[in-house]
C-alpha cells in the first residue's frame, strides 16, 4: 500500500521504516531539515537498536524516502499521524499543537477514500472532534485512531511483531465505514496479524484510553513497588525478594516489579498527567487523584538517591561523583524526564563535582544540560570519585568487576540506584553500598 508517515520523531521513523520492511511504499515527511537529511542517510536521529538497519534495507528497495514537504503524502491512500504530543508547559495536559497542525496541513492532500491514522498519543476525545475536522473538509476521506506500544530500545521488534494491535473506527466495526477502515488496516499489518497477533476494534475513545489507561497502570506498578521499598528501607526488609515473592503471584506478575530510581522517558511522566488533567477536565478529578500519588512516589525516589549518596559522602559540596548512567532506561538515548539526569542536576546543586558517563546518552545530556560534564568510557567516569552511582542499568554496568573499580576510585562507595549490581560482590571488594528498598 502507499502510505504517508507525518512526524519522523521516534514513533514515526520507526513506523516508516518498519513499514516499508512490510513491503509497502512510504514517504515519511517532517518539517525537521536536520531530522530528513539524517534518515535519507540511512542513520536515525536518535539511537534505537536495529533501525539504522532497517532503514539501509528499506531505502535500497526504493520503497522508502523521507520529504520535508507535505504535498507528498497526496500520493499515499493511508496517512499515519505520528507526531509528538508533549506535557503543555505549565500544566499537565498533553500539547496537541502538532496533532493538529499535522491534520491540518494534511487536508488538502486528501482524496475520498483516504484513511488517516492516528498513532499518536492523545487525550480521550480527540479522534472524535479530529475526525469532524476531517469530514467537514469535505474530501471523503474517514479517521481510524491505532495507539502504539512500543518500548524504547525494543521499538522495531514492536513495531513489526507487536503483542497486539488496536484499531479504534468510526462506528466500531459494525458500521460500513468502520468496517472499511478496518480492513485497510488488517491489508497494512497482514504479515503480524497471519501469525496470529491479536486483533481488538473498538470506537475512538476506546482506542485511546487503550494506550493512556496501559501506561497508567505499569506506572502505578513501578510507583507501588517503590512504595514498598520506602517501607522496606523503615522496617529492614528487602525489597527485591519481596518482588520476587509477590511476582510469583500469577495475578500479579514479576515484570515491572523491579524497585528502584523510578520511570522517567518521553511517555509514561506527561501520559500519567495529562490523563489525570483530562479527568479533570471530564469532573473525575477524584477517580484519577491516585496518579498524583503515582506520580509523586516516582519523584522521591530521586531525591531519596541523592540522601542516600549524601549518607555515605558527607558533605557533597567539593565532592566527585562518578554517575554511570543518564539515559532513562538501558538501550537508548532518550534523556526526556530522565531520573539519572535529574538526579546528576540535583547533585550539581549541591555542590557536587559529577562525572558522568552513559553508551549512548552522552551527547544528548550535554544538549539538554549544557555543560555537563560526561567522560568517554565508565573508568574515566568512577577514576578518583568518593562515591559512584549507577543510575541506568546499562548490562556493561552491571558487568563491572568491582575490584577493577576499587582499585581507581578515591573512596569505596556506590549507590545502586537500579538494585541491578550483585552487593555481596561489591562488598566483597570492600564497597560500602546502598541500593533503594534494600539492607
Amino acid at each position: 500500500m502507499r502510505i504517508s508517515v507525518i512526524g519522523c520523531g521516534y514513533l514515526g521513523a520507526v513506523h516508516a521504516a518498519c513499514m516499508a520492511e512490510l513491503g509497502h511504499d512510504v514517504v515519511g515527511i517532517d518539517v525537521d531539515e536536520r531530522k530528513i537529511a539524517e534518515l535519507q542517510a540511512g542513520r536515525g536521529p536518535f539511537f534505537e537498536p536495529g533501525l539504522p538497519e532497517v532503514l539501509t534495507r528499506a531505502q535500497a528497495t526504493g520503497r522508502l524516502r523521507f520529504s520535508t514537504d507535505l504535498a507528498d503524502a497526496r500520493d499515499a491512500t493511508v496517512h499515519f499521524v505520528a507526531v509528538g504530543t508533549p506535557q503543555t508547559k505549565g500544566s499537565f495536559n498533553a500539547d496537541l499543537t502538532y496533532v493538529n497542525a499535522a491534520v491540518d496541513g494534511l487536508l488538502p492532500h486528501l482524496k475520498s477514500g483516504d484513511l488517516v491514522v492516528g498513532k499518536s498519543t492523545v487525550p480521550v476525545g480527540t479522534a472524535a472532534r479530529l475526525a469532524g475536522v476531517i469530514e467537514a473538509a469535505g474530501s471523503g476521506a474517514t479517521l481510524a485512531w491505532n495507539p502504539e506500544f512500543l518500548r524504547e530500545g525494543f521499538a522495531v521488534k514492536d513495531t513489526l511483531t507487536p503483542d497486539r494491535f488496536v484499531y479504534g473506527v468510526s462506528g466500531g466495526e459494525q458500521t460500513d465505514e468502520g468496517a472499511k477502515a478496518a480492513a485497510i488496516l488488517d491489508e497494512i499489518y497482514a504479515k503480524a496479524l497471519a501469525t496470529g497477533t491479536p486483533r481488538i476494534v473498538t470506537d475512538y475513545a476506546t482506542a485511546e484510553l487503550v494506550k493512556v489507561s496501559a501506561n497508567a497502570f505499569l506506572a502505578t506498578k513501578i510507583s507501588f513497588i517503590n512504595a514498598m521499598a520506602e517501607v522496606a528501607e523503615a522496617t529492614g526488609a528487602d525489597v527485591t525478594q519481596l518482588a520476587d515473592a509477590i511476582g510469583h503471584d500469577a495475578r500479579i506478575g514479576r515484570k515491572f516489579l523491579n524497585a528502584g530510581l523510578g520511570f522517567g522517558g518521553g511517555c509514561l511522566p506527561k501520559d500519567i498527567r495529562a490523563f489525570r488533567a483530562r479527568g479533570d477536565e471530564l469532573g473525575l478529578t477524584d477517580t484519577l487523584s491516585f496518579l498524583g500519588e503515582v506520580d509523586a512516589i516516582n519523584l522521591r525516589r530521586r531525591e531519596r538517591v541523592v540522601t542516600l549518596t549524601r549518607e555515605l559522602v558527607g558533605d557533597l559540596q567539593g565532592a566527585t561523583i562518578g554517575v554511570l548512567g543518564l539515559a532513562f532506561k538501558p538501550n537508548s538515548d532518550d534523556v526526556r524526564d530522565s531520573p539519572a539526569l535529574d538526579v546528576v542536576q540535583k547533585l550539581q546543586a549541591a555542590g557536587a563535582t559529577v562525572v558522568a558517563f552513559d553508551p549512548e546518552a552522552n551527547e544528548t545530556a550535554q544538549r539538554s544540560v549544557p555543560g555537563l560534564t560526561t567522560a568517554a568510557s565508565a573508568a574515566e567516569a568512577y577514576s578518583g570519585a568518593d562515591a559512584v552511582l549507577v543510575l541506568t542499568e546499562w548490562q556493561e554496568f552491571r558487568d563491572l568487576d568491582p575490584a577493577t573499580v576499587a582499585a581507581a576510585v578515591n573512596h569505596k562507595r556506590v549507590v545502586d540506584g537500579r538494585n541491578c549490581l550483585d552487593a555481596a560482590a561489591w562488598r566483597a571488594a570492600g564497597f560500602e553500598v546502598r541500593g533503594l528498598g534494600r539492607p
